[in-house]
């Protein structure tokens, strides 16, 4: 499946995309907004990840997200909970080249709208870590809210921070 917007495309994962994936994520700069220091990730792991995304298809709805000129640049998802009509959101702009340029801004907007437009879901909602203001100013600029907050929730290069909790009602994406 693909999804077009202006600056992004939202397609399937790809086994070639591995290896991008695998320095990116290995990359403490950018790991720092994903995983806040999990382990490293090896090319093995990452391949079976996408090999077994097609099994998750009914839970879970990943993309990789490619720049309009077909540069890949990250990943976005949605992790369902198809009873309750809700989803976790995940996004991350993971080639550094290209933060700060609105890719993820659009990227989320797309998967919103069609975890709402086309899931037909009731709430979307994400975790995001209190140190990562960027991600945090988008949230709250496409209509999340702040729901909570895990208080010291992630330990990082020494130092406990917030986990924040933000969610989005389909009904407040409508009226956007």
């Amino acid at each position: 499946m693909t999804i077009k917007g202006e600056k992004v495309i939202l397609r399937s994962f790809r086994l070639s995309d591995a290896p991008s994936f695998v320095r990116w994520l290995n990359d403490p700069e950018v790991d720092r907004f994903l995983r806040a220091g999990a382990k490293k990730i090896t090319l093995k792991e990452e391949i079976k990840w996408i090999k077994n995304l097609s099994k998750k298809i009914k839970t879970e709805k990943h993309f990789a997200i490619d720049t309009i000129q077909g540069n890949l640049v990250g990943s976005c998802g949605l992790s369902l909970s198809l009873k309750n009509k809700n989803a976790v959101l995940g996004i991350g702009i993971d080639d550094k080249r290209y933060w700060n340029q609105g890719l993820g801004t659009e990227a989320t907007k797309m998967l919103i709208d069609y975890g709402f437009k086309k899931l037909k879901l009731h709430r979307i909602d994400l975790k995001v870590y209190s140190y990562n203001g960027r991600a945090i100013k988008v949230y709250k600029k496409l209509g999340f809210k702040f729901e909570g907050m895990q208080r010291e929730e992630v330990f990082y290069k020494g130092k406990y921070y917030d986990l924040i909790q933000m969610g989005l009602l389909s009904r407040e994406w409508k009226r956007k």
